[in-house]
């Protein structure tokens, strides 16, 4: 008995060639293997690398974000220890401004009170060498009026004249030195 597909009431009938499809389903399997053999030995490699790459560069992106997320902690620390510090420095510099200004006012203070003593004791041995001059201009007032009474009598009149004359000679300065008719003319 012939098979059905080769009667040619079966396939034949149909229009199908059984040799040349047998052919062809032969030239097909031979170029599936082929096309199979070529993808797997150079298109799944170069695939598989490119694969490999995008892992590689999702897990560097990973990694820089987590380094990144990691930069920004730290930087954030360090924001805040600088902040920290600058508050620091600045607290100092006003407790050393305040202190200064303290300790500037204090030596102010104490420079003035300073002046104004040495300037009351200015002021003193000026008034003493003051009244000690006067003192000694009256003594030698005292002196010249009393040669000139001694010299002469004691009457009213040359007792009025020998005092006007010693005021007119006495000495007009501070200095201490007697006039042109002074105890050195006798």
């Amino acid at each position: 008995m012939v098979p059905v597909f080769l009667e040619a009431e079966g396939i034949g009938a149909l229009g199908i060639n059984l040799p040349g499809l047998v052919a062809q389903l032969i030239n097909f399997g031979i170029l599936l293997i082929l096309f199979t053999w070529l993808t797997r030995r150079f298109l799944f490699p170069m695939l598989d690398e490119r694969k490999k790459r995008i892992e590689e560069g999702l897990s560097a992106s990973e990694e820089a974000k987590s380094r990144l997320s990691e930069t920004e902690t730290e930087v954030a620390a360090e924001m805040s220890r600088a902040r920290q510090e600058a508050q620091g420095i600045v607290t100092q510099a006003q407790q050393a401004s305040s202190r200064i200004q303290d300790e500037a006012r204090e030596a102010s203070r104490a420079d003035s009170d300073q002046m104004i003593e040495r300037a009351r004791q200015e002021i003193q041995l000026e008034r003493d060498a003051a009244i000690s001059d006067l003192r000694k201009e009256f003594a030698d007032l005292t002196i010249t009026a009393a040669e000139r009474v001694i010299r002469r009598s004691l009457d009213r009149k040359a007792h009025g004249e020998i005092i006007e004359e010693v005021l007119a000679d006495a000495p007009t300065g501070g200095d201490g030195q007697t006039g042109a008719g002074g105890s050195s003319q006798n």
